[in-house]
């Protein structure tokens, strides 16, 4: 092959407690992902990405895992996911899975045994502290989540690291026992036929161990937070002890040596401030990540200024290394909302829908699509009293947390539930998402899900679009414009960032416009007409 899979791949993340329900409990399942699987499959995607669904006590709906080895009863059993795996390549779907590294549960047999002592055979598999002489934490490293970092444990009579809940630990991965049970673990599922792994959290897998405090933040930077405007005691700190330590990339060496023995992919996430830098350095050469999963474009800020500055960013930094994007996923609010509220993008939700599908598909990268994307959903607006976040009951009311991209997918319109179950969902399902369900768009060709399934084809149609150098075009607002080329293609594509009608001058003569994307835009002379929320794709003349 020319270009590996994955190098300008779709995925299309699945967050398995909103995808389907099949047992009726209201909660969504490997049967109810299975069953979903033509659906996916329809839409044109290379891979997906199935989010935790390993046994654990479900403080953080599954990012606190108690064995990486079993399915947890809410999802199936064991022998679901193995049906799962197969149907899904048999449809020509990859399978990536959430691998939870840098933490358990505390109710993991090892942190049991850890906690329970401090001499027991596992004491030092996850990161203890003594207290300062006036009893505080070791240092002053923050939890995401609120508060302190650190949990005091009187068996021990020690602090733990948590850097998320405090039933989360942080597994000592300066320890090598822990590195070696670890991928044993990744190992557990590559044998059982997985394409590869996300990696939750990664810039967190290994910390200081000199336990240094950090240094305060400079507040002018980009947010880290992607809670956008919150500013929470997290953010105050400038994080160079507590994640991405030098040791880390040995720790990706072995995993990836691991990965490359089954064909395998990895896929880190790196919601840093200084992501594109730290993308380059974990994906350089071929002997760590294969790619970086950015948080860059899951902002508040939107526009022509903030895509360019992205881009042009993480092109004049990663060298060999690999980016991979996203609008959305399960942590953010969801992007025609986020985005929908700026002035010059109100108005035509499923219009900016389109539109932003269509730049997600045609940058340089991979990309990931979040379930309901693809359907233009909105980000529920949930009260109080039905949140079940543990970050949005921290934070509320100024910060609702993330449930409101994680309410179910609406199937049938007019059915119980939207579809999604027979039972009661375990987040309402927002009634602005009846006229969004799949029932409902199936039968419009106009509709968010028919323009996603045209563009994932127009994309396949040009492998420029998919293995392509970018060169960026000095545009100005609203329109963003590049050029994609590989071999002998070169395309220009152009959007208009706006709910109004726009026009950019391109060279005379030298392309011509394509068709099959679905986009109204229309040239005349030298200039591109764009609709609001348009687009406008060409070929250069040969």
């Amino acid at each position: 092959m020319a270009h590996p899979w994955w190098r300008g791949a779709i995925i299309y993340q699945v967050y398995p407690r909103s995808f389907r329900d099949a047992s009726g409990d209201g909660i969504g399942d490997l049967r109810g992902i299975r069953a979903g699987l033509d659906y996916i499959a329809g839409l044109g995607v290379d891979a997906i990405w199935i989010s935790p669904f390993y046994r654990s006590p479900m403080k953080d709906f599954g990012y606190d895992v108690s064995d990486y080895r079993a399915v947890d009863p809410l999802f199936g059993a064991d022998a679901d996911f193995d049906a799962l795996l197969a149907d899904a390549h048999g449809r020509g779907l990859r399978v990536i899975i959430d691998l939870v590294l840098p933490h358990s549960s505390d109710q993991h047999r090892w942190f049991e045994e850890s906690r329970s002592s401090r001499n027991n055979p596992r004491a030092d598999w996850y990161v203890w502290a003594d207290a300062r002489p006036d009893g505080s934490p070791p240092n002053n490293w923050l939890s995401v989540f609120g508060g302190p970092a650190w949990q005091w444990e009187v068996r021990r009579g020690q602090y733990y690291l948590h850097y998320f809940l405090r039933s989360q630990p942080n597994l000592n991965w300066n320890n090598p026992e822990v590195v070696d049970a670890m991928l044993g673990e990744a190992r557990f599922w590559l044998e059982r036929g997985v394409d590869g792994f996300r990696l939750d959290a990664i810039t967190t897998l290994v910390h200081d161990p000199e336990l240094r405090d950090n240094p305060p933040q400079d507040l002018t930077l980009p947010s880290l937070d992607v809670a956008g405007p919150l500013v929470t005691p997290y953010r105050m700190q400038a994080h160079v002890h507590d994640r991405d330590q030098p040791q880390i990339l040995g720790l990706f060496e072995r995993l990836r040596a691991l990965v490359d023995q089954y064909g395998a992919f990895t896929m880190g996430e790196i919601a840093d401030v200084d992501s594109a830098a730290i993308t380059a350095k974990y994906t350089a050469g071929t002997a760590r990540l294969h790619t970086g999963y950015s948080f860059q474009l899951t902002h508040d800020e939107c526009g022509v200024d903030r895509f360019r500055r992205v881009v042009a960013t993480f092109e004049a930094a990663l060298g060999t290394g690999w980016t991979t994007y996203a609008f959305s996923n399960h942590d953010v609010p969801r992007v025609v909302s986020r985005w929908g509220r700026l002035p010059e993008l109100s108005g035509d939700r499923p219009a900016l829908a389109r539109l932003l599908l269509a730049c997600l598909f045609t940058m340089r990268g991979s990309a990931c699509l979040y379930q309901g994307e693809e359907l233009g959903l909105t980000e529920a607006d949930l009260p109080l009293d039905r949140l079940v976040d543990p970050w949005g009951i921290e934070f509320a009311p100024l910060f609702k947390g993330r449930d409101g991209c994680r309410t179910p997918m609406p199937w049938r319109a007019a059915a119980h539930a939207a579809g999604f179950t027979s039972g009661e969902p375990w987040l309402p399902i927002p009634d602005e998402h009846l006229a969004s369900a799949v029932d409902v768009q199936e039968a419009d060709a106009s509709s968010v899900l028919a323009a996603c399934r045209r563009l994932l084809r127009f994309r396949k149609g040009h492998p420029a679009l998919v293995t392509g150098s970018i060169a960026l075009c000095e545009t100005t607002p609203p329109i963003w414009a590049f050029e994609r080329e590989d071999g002998g293609e070169r395309l220009l594509c152009a959007f208009n960032l706006s709910n109004g009608p726009a026009s950019w001058t391109i060279e005379a003569g030298s392309w011509h416009p394509l068709e099959g994307h679905g986009f109204a835009s229309r040239l005349e002379g030298d200039t591109v007409h764009l609709p609001a929320f348009g687009a406008f794709f060409a070929a250069a003349d040969r």
